[in-house]
């Protein structure tokens, strides 16, 4: 594939103009890597088939392994999947936040992107501007897949995000990384939730959620 297109975005005032151009790539079924608030992510639009099997390809994942992305807002995680009146109230004191939570998935998550035996979907709700603004102009759910490259280790993020021209269609650097480390997941489909995986912030959520194998 063609070298991709790089550009350097603000962290905290990502400029409007670079935002519309990658929510236009998106659009055009483009797939990209970007920071995010737990790392570096390949990502594209939810509802795009042929994007999300490039970044399965890249990832060497599965394909019906569920895949994370990213909505704006606790209200927009409502529209694609179903959240119980106990988790709303969990949520709203984590989100944003780097937490992926599990939920049953709705009708407006393409069956290709959750997982095939259970429906259920994996969601981030990130606290990153250039995130919020991208989910703002692209107006659709984001692809977040950790990004990795188990060839070589990288000491500079610039240097890793590099790793990537060949491999996607866009690459977004920014002038600073704020990286938590990889997100706590959270099992919400029912009422006993429960820590999948302990990552970034796993005190805060250990807080509101009862987990006896922690």
């Amino acid at each position: 594939m063609a070298s991709a297109l790089v550009l350097n975005i603000h962290s905290e005032t990502p400029e409007l103009r670079k935002i519309q151009k990658v929510a236009e790539i998106l659009k055009s079924g483009g797939v990209i890597l970007y920071p995010t608030d737990t790392g570096f992510a390949l990502g594209c639009e939810l509802s795009n088939r042929e994007a999300i099997d490039k970044i399965r390809r890249i990832r060497n994942l599965q394909p019906h392994k569920e895949l994370t992305f990213l909505c704006s807002s606790l209200s927009n995680i409502s529209e694609f999947a179903k959240v119980s009146n106990q988790a709303y109230k969990i949520l709203k004191r984590l989100i944003p936040g780097p937490y992926t939570i599990i939920l049953p998935a709705s009708k407006n998550v393409p069956k290709f992107a959750q997982d095939d035996k259970r429906s259920t979907a994996g969601i981030r709700v990130p606290e990153n501007d250039l995130c919020q603004t991208l989910l703002q102009y692209l107006e659709s759910p984001l692809i977040s897949i950790s990004a990795k490259n188990d060839d070589v280790d990288y000491d500079d993020y610039d240097d890793f995000a590099d790793s990537f021209f060949n491999k996607v269609d866009l690459i977004i650097k920014s002038d600073q990384y704020y990286f938590l480390g990889e997100s706590t997941v959270i099992d919400m489909t029912t009422d006993a939730f429960k820590i999948v995986r302990q990552g970034a912030n796993i005190e805060k959520a250990l807080e509101f959620i009862n987990n006896d194998e922690i």
